[in-house]
């Protein structure tokens, strides 16, 4: 059983809920990157998303794109990541996710990527532009080295389609709470609630939740509503954003723990 399976077993054998936050890797820079991991390690994470900056993030809202500006505007490629997860990933308690486009992917290779992020110490790698029809591929590979390929669930999904993508997802399935890009939300899609008793009909794997959460009480409204995992991206990295990096990570610290507290009971 992978790390990130484990994670979810034991959370669901106490009634508890998974806290998945998601940072930019090198917003505002690889140093600060490092200690956002390290805290967020602390401060309640159970896995943490790193997303690798890309130059046109199709999923992602206006906060994250400018992340990945600012990082790439710094020189910051996929081997400079890979290197602070390799120097990071020993020390912390929470799994890192590796978030990524496909073009990075294709570049390099298959079988090479994937050797090289689990040799980093990634557990787990989210290809939000990977559709299920192309998946097959990478996913023979990432179980051959120890990777779970999360996919992602669409709430346009026919159930059909839903079932063959839980059927081939690993780790756990990543619900996308609206259609769109990423980013901060006055509200959860209340389809939400629908959507997750259907995929229950079609696969006992874990649920996280993601797209637009930003708020302790939207957290604790998805955990209500039956998701194993909350998954916040946006408000994260907007906190991180600061002109004092010191401040960043002071702001992250203190809304991840106001997150964890809200869905730990």
């Amino acid at each position: 059983m992978s790390s990130i399976s484990n994670c979810f077993q034991s959370l669901k054998a106490s009634g508890k809920c998974a806290l998945i936050p998601f940072i930019t890797a090198g917003d505002p820079d690889l140093e600060t990157t490092a200690k956002a991991l390290a805290i967020l390690d602390q401060a309640g994470a159970d896995l943490i998303e790193l997303g690798v900056p890309y130059s046109d993030p199709l999923a992602d809202g206006p906060v994250i794109q400018a992340a990945a500006t600012r990082a790439l505007q710094q020189g910051v490629t996929l081997d400079q990541v890979l290197n602070l997860v390799k120097e990071v990933s020993p020390k912390l308690r929470s799994p890192i996710i590796l978030f990524t486009y496909y073009n990075p992917i294709f570049h390099r290779g298959i079988e090479l990527f994937v050797e090289q992020i689990a040799k980093a110490g990634v557990k787990g790698l989210v290809v939000p532009d990977l559709p299920l029809e192309e998946a097959e591929n990478i996913l023979k590979i990432t179980a051959q080295k120890g990777i779970d390929l999360i996919l992602l669930v669409a709430p346009t999904s026919p159930i059909e389609r839903i079932k063959a993508i839980c059927d081939q997802s690993q780790g756990f399935i990543y619900l996308v709470s609206v259609t769109g890009v990423t980013g901060v939300r006055s509200e959860v899609a209340s389809n939400v609630e629908t959507l997750l008793p259907q995929l229950r009909t079609v696969t006992d794997k874990p649920i996280g939740v993601g797209f637009g959460i930003s708020e302790p009480e939207q957290a604790l409204q998805v955990k209500k509503w039956g998701a194993d995992g909350v998954i916040v991206g946006s408000a994260f990295v907007k906190r991180l954003a600061q002109t004092d990096p010191a401040e960043g990570l002071r702001e992250i610290e203190s809304f991840c723990r106001s997150l964890k507290e809200a869905i730990s009971f």
